[in-house]
């Protein structure tokens, strides 16, 4: 059947406005998307954000709060709280969990090999409780480095307090000048200081602080002189010029004093090596000679009677050659 021509233009027209209203259609459906897909991809990116922000939250503030929990809890115990505030004095940022997760790997190090490859319970409760040590030994020896670093950088710090509040400085401004100026690890206490009354802590508070992690008598000798002139006047320059002669004359004082018992001290480290170094030699030279004392029961008891007695021995002398002053 064919159409009448009449009827094939109007079917064509129909068809021809039909498809521009489809091209107009589909390009104002890919103009109205490409509108929109910055703002649904700000979208999915802000989502993205929240939930990683949520995720992060989750995974920051559970093991804070779990950290505070544990800290507070091993802090309760006397001893451990003494090592929290060693572990302040040492500057070197543990907490107090990560050191107790060091001395048990150090005490299962030294103990389980000879406890289970070699059979020794008795050495390797000995190995347990000497590798459990040694990581407070390492902090009790940095913090007494820091002390001393900080003995000694003291009366130089005092100083340079003196000449800024000379200059006509407030004190804060020469504690932050001590602070920026200073080596370490002065300035950093001294920061800390300037930090704390900056934020609102009272200038008493900050500087009994300051006595708190630096147990010196010098620092507290400067922080009587700083407090007393706070309340009765005076002035500070002079003061403090007087407190850094005071810390110097000590300083000097115990430098004398280690020499003179320098001897003493080296005796006694001899003597309590000298033992253990001849055994060592004589069980390498003839060990038959030497397996007696370690199997026999009365080599046992005499040889634990030896430690005791060196050990003994060994604290009597520092404390006699550690002089009080």
């Amino acid at each position: 059947m064919s159409l009448e021509p009449g009827m094939f233009v109007l079917f064509s027209a129909i068809a021809a406005s039909l498809g521009v209203i489809s091209v107009g259609a589909g390009l104002g459906v890919v103009r109205d998307w490409r509108s929109r897909r910055p703002v649904a991809e700000a979208l999915r990116d802000l989502e993205s954000l929240r939930a990683e922000s949520h995720t992060a939250r989750a995974s920051v503030l559970r093991p804070e709060e779990v950290e505070r929990t544990l800290h507070r809890f091993l802090a309760s115990f006397r001893k451990l709280a003494e090592i929290d505030v060693l572990l302040a004095k040492s500057g070197l940022g543990w907490p107090l969990e990560r050191f107790v997760l060091y001395a048990a790997v150090c005490g299962l190090v030294l103990g389980l090999p000879w406890w289970i490859f070699a059979s020794q319970p008795y050495l390797g409760l000995i190995g347990l409780v000497v590798g459990a040590g040694l990581p407070g030994l390492y902090v009790k020896f940095k913090a007494t480095r820091r002390i001393r670093a900080l003995e000694s950088q003291l009366p130089s710090a005092i100083d340079h307090l003196t000449r800024a509040v000379r200059a006509g400085h407030p004190l804060s401004a020469g504690l932050q000048m001590l602070a920026e100026e200073s080596p370490e690890p002065i300035a950093e206490e001294f920061r800390a200081v300037f930090e704390e009354q900056r934020w609102g802590m009272p200038f008493e508070d900050a500087l009994l602080g300051l006595g708190d992690r630096i147990d010196l008598p010098d620092v507290r000798i400067l922080i009587t002189a700083v407090l007393v002139q706070r309340e009765v006047g005076g002035n500070l320059a002079e003061i403090l010029e007087k407190v850094s002669a005071t810390m110097r004359a000590r300083f000097t004082i115990r430098r004398q004093v280690r020499v003179y018992t320098a001897q003493g001290r080296m005796s006694g480290y001899v003597l309590a090596a000298l033992p253990i170094v001849v055994g060592a030699l004589i069980s390498l030279i003839n060990p038959t000679y030497m397996n007696p004392l370690f199997t026999h029961p009365i080599g046992k008891a005499l040889l634990g009677f030896a430690m005791a007695l060196q050990l003994m021995g060994f604290l009597w002398i520092r404390r006699i050659v550690n002089v009080e002053y």
